[in-house]
């Protein structure tokens, strides 16, 4: 494992290594997408069927593309019950965080007859991708769904990709229905997300669409954005560890090989105080490389972004989190409590040696999707918020109005817009 002294320069050229893997990089794929997406925008279901068959080997039209209760049922007899009973006690515990983050509305009055508030309002229609390909994840239908159905959105579909065979992941199909997904569509890819946001003769159009996805997916979301709202979009999974001397090597090393193994391009940081620490974690690494499953591609991310920095003190440490703003930050020092006050970008916090990343994705409760490339420095985990809108609301009587309306005329004035200060005006004649 690559150990480096963190100083000017290294850190300079580490952070532009690391926004390589941003989805603005892949320009080749663009075109590709943009064409996907139009034509799904233009025919509907005829273009979604043919993508499917071409890219899924799936022969889907307007009478199986919706999963049925029927294959749901099937899905639970397949999933081991034991699972059900671990996904329905995450799902206590994620809607039971989500739920402090509900907002209400709100309205004030003042004496002289203004009426003044905000009235928050759910999405009428949540559209939710779930990934399949090689790997199913009933945990990012959970984190997806959930805050919606906080938030009281009335409706929420489901697109996520079947096999050949046209079957989607019972895992997938059970998570969804615990979490109350009203219908659930086998397409995947970029043609799903242009049929979420289009809405075709079988998929109705969402106003938001969440969830994770691969580059095509990413990059059809961010192609729909604007006529309908998106979450964000999710590049590589990412972990950092910040740790002095106190920290257990076995347990970093260890945390830090839970998010190599997700992808080629995933991002493992360990920074810390301690040159002896950094040793001692890279040998930990080597020997846990050797034993888990995903070594290939764990040794792939590894080499590629896969980095342990030294720093001279905790402030430089600190200072590295924050130009860095990663998804996931473990902090293992000595009072990790004292050390957060001093981090500011960050996409989730795991604070101590028995905070495990892996908590965060699977059970403890707040929302695993979370921003990636280092937008950590201006976007926030998926949160009920996403899910709602607020109206503004003005009512003036008309002493409230007068008592105003000559410095509102002078202002649209000064701007130039007339119309703006006769609109006022006429009330006064």
């Amino acid at each position: 494992m690559r150990i480096v002294k963190l100083d000017k320069d290294s850190k300079r050229d580490l952070l532009a290594n690391l926004l390589k893997r941003s989805t603005t990089q892949y320009p080749e794929y663009e075109a590709k997408v943009a064409a996907i997406v139009e034509d799904v925008k233009k025919r509907g279901d005829e273009a979604l069927f043919e993508y499917t068959a071409r890219f899924d080997k799936a022969e889907l039209n307007a009478s199986n593309v919706e999963v049925t209760e029927a294959e749901i049922e099937a899905a639970y007899a397949e999933v081991d019950k034991e699972l059900v009973r671990i996904i329905r006690r995450a799902i206590e515990n994620i809607r039971s965080f989500h739920e402090n983050q509900l907002e209400k509305s709100w309205f004030v009055t003042r004496p002289d007859g203004a009426f003044l508030g905000q009235k928050v309002t759910a999405l009428s229609c949540a559209g939710v991708y779930v990934p399949g390909g090689k790997a199913a994840y009933p945990s990012s239908v959970l984190m997806n769904v959930i805050p919606a159905k906080v938030a009281g959105v009335e409706k929420i579909i489901m697109c996520t990709p079947c096999n050949a065979e046209g079957k989607v992941y019972p895992t997938t199909l059970v998570a969804a229905k615990e979490a109350g997904v009203d219908r659930i569509f086998k397409a995947g890819g970029a043609q799903a997300i242009a049929a979420m946001a289009y809405g075709t003769e079988s998929i109705p159009k969402a106003d938001k669409i969440v969830g994770p996805g691969n580059i095509y997916v990413a990059l059809a979301k961010r192609a729909v954005y604007g006529n309908v709202s998106i979450d964000s979009i999710a590049g590589p999974s990412e972990i950092l560890v910040l740790a002095d001397e106190t920290a257990n090597p076995r347990y970093v090393a260890a945390d830090m090989l839970s998010q190599a193994e997700h992808d080629e391009l995933a991002s493992a940081i360990c920074i810390t105080t301690s040159e002896e620490l950094a040793k001692k974690i890279s040998a930990e690494i080597d020997g846990f490389v050797n034993v888990l499953s995903r070594k290939a591609i764990i040794e792939k991310s590894l080499e590629n972004y896969g980095y342990i920095l030294v720093t001279e003190n905790m402030d430089d440490a600190v200072d590295a989190v924050n130009e860095i703003a990663s998804e996931h930050l473990e902090i293992l020092t000595a009072n990790p409590f004292e050390t957060m006050s001093k981090v500011k970008n960050a996409g989730a916090i795991f604070l101590g040696e028995y905070s495990s990343e892996p908590l965060g994705d699977y059970f403890a409760g707040p929302n695993h999707i979370l921003p990636t490339n280092g937008t950590a420095k201006f976007f926030s985990a998926l949160s009920v918020n996403d899910f709602l809108k607020k109206s503004s609301v003005i009512s003036y009587s008309q002493t409230a109005l007068e008592a105003v309306h000559c410095d509102i005329e002078a202002f649209a004035k000064a701007e130039g817009l007339t119309a703006h200060a006769n609109s006022i005006a006429v009330r006064f004649e």
